[in-house]
């Protein structure tokens, strides 16, 4: 495999690691778990259960109750992850890398277009003499969905002032 082929393959497999990171605990999660599942699984339905299993196991360990240091445990599943679709790119022949190349992509396209508005492990907002503060997502308009996990403390001083610890949607 040449330089830039590997550059790419090895940017491809970032890409899709955080991509599998990122939908966990989502609405997208069952379908990108899906589709993750049967990239690994290349047609073998033992193989994609063990998969399913993985995944499962990565969208545990990233739920807000069971991680102490969420940014690291982001990391460390995002790099679980680039090395395992790292290992399945190398691992295959010019054809069906060319496949599952275009297969990731999709992934990552459909990822990117469920995206939500996520704020992770925020810190502490204060609002003050009729200020605002937001630690967490705040937005216009509707359709995405949001999600908060582990914001940091809010607390509004003085008349006419908020703060808002979590999801804002004006």
């Amino acid at each position: 495999m040449g330089a830039l082929l590997a550059e790419t393959m090895a940017a491809l497999a970032a890409a899709g690691g955080g991509a599998v990171v990122q939908a966990a605990g989502t609405d997208a999660w069952y379908a990108v778990r899906q589709r993750v599942a049967e990239l690994f699984g290349r047609g073998d339905a033992e193989r994609g259960r063990a998969e399913l299993e993985r995944l499962d196991r990565t969208a545990r360990a990233l739920e807000p109750d069971a991680v102490t240091d969420p940014d690291r445990e982001l990391s460390r599943q995002e790099g679980v992850w680039q090395e395992r679709f790292e290992v399945l790119l190398e691992s295959l022949d010019a054809g069906d890398r060319e496949r599952t190349v275009q297969d990731v992509r999709a992934l990552l396209a459909f990822v990117a277009g469920a995206e939500d508005d996520t704020a992770l492990a925020t810190g502490y907002a204060l609002a003050r003499d009729g200020g605002s503060a937001v630690t967490g997502v705040k937005r216009s308009g509707g359709g995405r969905a949001a999600r908060a996990v582990n914001t940091g403390d809010a607390e509004a001083i003085g008349a006419g002032s908020s703060a808002i610890s979590g999801i804002v949607a004006e």
